[in-house]
């Protein structure tokens, strides 16, 4: 009995260490490698939270090496435990679009016409995310702005490539569109909306449902800090905020190009801008340039970089970031001119923040209404955050509160 003692002490003890060294290593991480600059409210929460994702990620990195489990599946089965009770003012039910999961938020109240219908996109780096990982903000989405909510399950990279996530997505929002009568819905009210990964989905979506004349049009799209692009991460926001949580500019193309390939190969070329031909960049520098960007975004330090060329075989792997069904801001004007009114939010602090306002941009000039909310002091994934407790950040209510306002006027 005491040998057993003493193990279990021992045990205990070699526990206790590993979950301290583990600690005590994230916060290394977090203090070397990233910035979090002085306009960001409440910097101590958001460290406790990058701390708190690295720890989960070295984990899994641990139990990948021990041939438990990939890295992958574990953040994914960390993020998706957390589960929410029944919501007294929403009836939710989890059912099939064609191939596609969806989980559909009904308002109980009554009402006294058709509602809204909101296709939702979660975000997460087209690697992660889940309809439970955006539970929480779906259901505050159909409670406030009394709206039919469909949060969309798609497919996931590495294991899913590019096109799979676009399809899943565009294919569920024509499910819907067909079926409208069955979910109390006005036709000329469905709206599509997405953060961050999810942004590009609902972009992406949006302009290919727009020369669809056998559908409903879409009545608006909503872009929660999108990303966008994928010729240029040297733009301002890129440099600025590189080392931000909760997205480190690495990481945007790290995710990138795993949806396009399922692996981060010719990671460092994407960086540097040495993974499209000089004559691309060029082509599309009308659209995608510092230059369109106001230059009060440059006052926190921005040096163009230089133009670098690529080889062939660089450029071979790489080729589809000219498709706008994957980069949504290459998409010609004759498109752009037919999708719907828009709301674009982005965020001071985010790598991203200029995929938005470029994109911002590109509407205004071929005639699109924009509603644009800007969070001078948000960092990207701050809606996610509208409600965590002791970790929640009023910007992120602010956010929000803004998206259910736009809701409401449509």
């Amino acid at each position: 009995m005491a040998v057993v003692y003493t193990l279990l002490v021992l045990f205990l003890a070699v526990f206790v260490a590993g979950f301290i060294l583990l600690v005590m290593g994230a916060i290394n991480f977090d203090f070397s490698n990233s910035e979090i600059p002085p306009g960001v409210n409440q910097p101590v929460k958001l460290r406790i939270i990058h701390i708190i994702l690295i720890s989960r990620a070295v984990v899994g990195k641990i139990l990948e090496n021990i041939g438990i489990c990939s890295q992958v599946s574990f953040v994914r089965y960390m993020q998706g435990r957390k589960t929410l009770g029944v919501d007294p003012k929403l009836f939710i039910k989890d059912l099939w679009f064609e191939k596609v999961p969806v989980r559909i938020y009904h308002p109980k109240v009554p009402s006294a016409s058709q509602r809204r219908g909101v296709m939702f996109f979660h975000g997460g780096g087209w690697v992660f995310g889940s309809l439970e990982t955006h539970e929480k903000l779906c259901r505050s989405i159909a409670r406030e702005s009394e709206s039919v909510v469909v949060s969309v399950g798609y497919r996931l990279a590495p294991e899913h490539k590019y096109p799979a996530a676009y399809e899943d997505c565009l294919h569920a929002t024509i499910h819907f569109m067909k079926n409208i009568e069955h979910y109390g819905v006005d036709p000329a009210r469905i709206i599509v909306c997405g953060d961050s990964a999810g942004g590009n989905l609902a972009a992406a979506v949006s302009q290919t449902l727009a020369g669809r004349s056998d559908l409903p049009r879409l009545r608006a799209q909503i872009l929660i800090y999108p990303g966008l692009q994928a010729l240029d991460f040297n733009l301002p926001s890129y440099h600025q905020n590189r080392g931000v949580p909760l997205l480190f500019r690495e990481r945007a193309a790290f995710y990138v190009l795993q949806y396009l390939n399922g692996n981060a190969s010719n990671l460092e070329e994407v960086l540097e801008g040495s993974h499209i031909p000089i004559d691309i960049k060029l082509n599309y520098r009308k659209w995608v340039s510092p230059d369109n960007i106001p230059e009060k975004f440059k006052v926190r330090g921005y040096k163009p970089p230089v133009l670098l060329d690529c080889t062939t075989e660089v450029h071979e792997t790489v080729k589809r970031f000219c498709e706008p069904n994957l980069c949504p801001l290459l998409a010609e004007d004759a498109v752009i001119q037919q999708l719907p009114e828009s709301f674009i939010l982005t965020c001071e602090y985010d790598v991203l923040r200029d995929d938005g306002l470029l994109y911002k941009k590109r509407l205004e000039d071929n005639g699109v209404e924009v509603t644009w909310y800007h969070l001078e002091d948000g960092f990207h994934g701050i809606i996610n955050s509208f409600n965590s407790d002791w970790l929640s950040f009023s910007a992120g209510k602010r956010g929000l509160d803004n998206i259910v306002n736009f809701l409401k006027s449509l």
